[in-house]
């Protein structure tokens, strides 16, 4: 008797039409909780479809260590995605092209807090996303943004 339900349990699913559906991307936010901008950043994620938990740390700096977020670029913010850590005020287009995309990065990363920049505001300024090699190799401009 198992095996019959097993069977016509499998031509079911065989002939549900697939609903095209893709799995929505999942965003654990860590962020100071005094800060703004990281909140904005985490609500422009929300509002394209990724599924954005924050989860306010008194201990940002641990939270980078844990990631292995290099010095020299860490920011205000550090989200985790599907294996990749991005730092700061990474754009959604470039969070986009890594997970499509999925090269051997640990991550990417915006230093500082670039004016313009995704939930900073004020005038653009041209900034840079820097990848982060998983084997600890050189860092590199994964992609660059310059205002019109």
């Amino acid at each position: 008797m198992r095996r019959r339900n097993f069977l016509a349990l499998a031509a079911a699913v065989a002939l549900t039409p697939s609903t095209g559906f893709a799995a929505v991307p999942s965003v654990i936010l860590h962020k100071d909780p005094n800060c703004g901008c990281c909140s904005s950043w985490g609500d422009a994620f929300t509002k394209v479809g990724f599924s954005v938990r924050t989860v306010e740390e008194p201990d940002m700096d641990q939270v980078k260590e844990r990631l292995r977020v290099p010095a020299s670029i860490r920011a205000c913010h550090t989200a985790e995605i599907e294996g990749y850590f991005i730092e700061g005020h990474v754009p959604i287009d470039a969070v986009r092209r890594l997970l499509d995309e999925r090269p051997p990065l640990a991550g990417l990363a915006v230093a500082g807090m670039p004016m313009g920049s995704l939930g900073m505001g004020g005038s653009p300024e041209p900034y840079d996303v820097i990848a982060i090699p998983r084997d600890g190799g050189e860092l590199y401009v994964y992609q660059s943004f310059k205002p019109d």
